[in-house]
């Protein structure tokens, strides 16, 4: 396992206009098994903070928030990606303790062995660390992460003792649907507010959905088969959608589902693959989305989609 660094330069690694001369450190060995795998991808604005954030975190972890199918997630692992940086991912939840991110003893072989968890390898290898929806574990447990978020070593009092020091490019990123201070919008269940000398240790960058422009790319390139004009019309069906689901909507109902980039990928796949149905793109967002919707939600949905597809949702064909 090669931990010789390389400098990419950033305009060139994400496709994006910037100056020549900026660039970024990462890792030169591309084939380590952690490396999330480069998927095509728009990056936005929020890429500049987590560029500066992983060249100098200054004691510092990055908390993503946004709402549901965003791109949180995905963005800093297509970051890391061409980075050629491995991350180790861990969804939270309320189970989830301090001891299972740092490493347990287990039965193998009729003895036992510790072994490290994600926390003490990212730690000790120089790794990303991504804690998905953080704002589902109890503070309690996280409380446990200040000391080293802040770049003091991790002991390991259950191994014997054992210090790891963290590595120069050892980082925590966190992603959340609200901001550590608990859901206020009622969309989110089991969200916990964190403590507040926990989450002083955060930079926070807020990721919203895509513009209609840059998503009408993505959906382009991930379905090049779709009509230009359908692709634009299920982005409007999406945003109103996801207005209503933020409650951003002039109208007074709200949604509790919401329809992401990968939902909305999904969507325009299957009315190709179902374009010998009756009305496949109806059909299709049934398959996609609407399925698990309640009967009154499911008829906003398609009363939405209805509205802005017209013909095309009434037609037989795609395109």
């Amino acid at each position: 396992m090669s931990t010789t660094p390389m400098t990419f330069n950033v305009a060139t690694t994400f496709g994006i206009q910037a100056p020549k001369s900026l660039t970024i450190d990462g890792f030169a060995d591309p084939q380590h098994p952690l490396i999330p795998r480069v998927t095509d991808y728009v990056f936005r604005s929020g890429l500049s903070a987590i560029l500066a954030f992983l060249r100098d975190s200054g004691g510092d972890a990055l908390l993503l928030t946004g709402p549901t199918g965003s791109g949180k997630t995905s963005l800093i692992c297509q970051i890391a990606a061409r980075l050629n940086w491995p991350v180790h991912s861990v969804t939270c939840h309320g189970r989830l303790e301090l001891s299972d991110l740092i490493g347990q003893f287990v039965l193998h072989n009729g003895s036992t062995t510790f072994v490290h968890g994600a926390l003490a390898v990212a730690m000790r290898e120089g790794h990303l660390l991504i804690l998905n929806e953080i704002d589902l574990m109890e503070p309690s447990e996280l409380a446990g992460l200040n000391d080293v978020i802040e770049g003091q070593p991790l002991l390991i009092a259950a191994n014997g003792g054992e210090i790891i020091y963290p590595r120069p490019k050892f980082r925590i990123v966190a992603t959340g649907n609200s901001a550590g201070a608990g859901d206020t919008s009622g969309l989110y269940q089991g969200v916990l507010r964190q403590n507040l000398a926990f989450l002083d240790r955060f930079r926070v960058l807020t990721v919203g959905y895509l513009d209609a422009d840059t998503e009408l790319g993505i959906l382009m390139v991930k379905v090049p088969s779709l009509p230009r004009e359908v692709g634009t019309k299920m982005i409007l069906v999406a945003n109103e959608i996801r207005r209503l689901f933020m409650g951003e909507s002039d109208a007074h109902a709200e949604l509790t589902l919401t329809l992401s980039t990968r939902t909305l990928v999904r969507w325009a796949q299957l009315a190709l693959t179902f374009r010998g149905a009756p009305q496949p793109i109806a059909y299709a967002l049934e398959h996609a989305l609407t399925a698990r919707a309640d009967p009154e939600q499911r008829e906003a949905i398609h009363r939405i989609a209805a509205d802005v597809l017209g013909d095309l949702w009434r037609g037989s064909t795609v395109g």
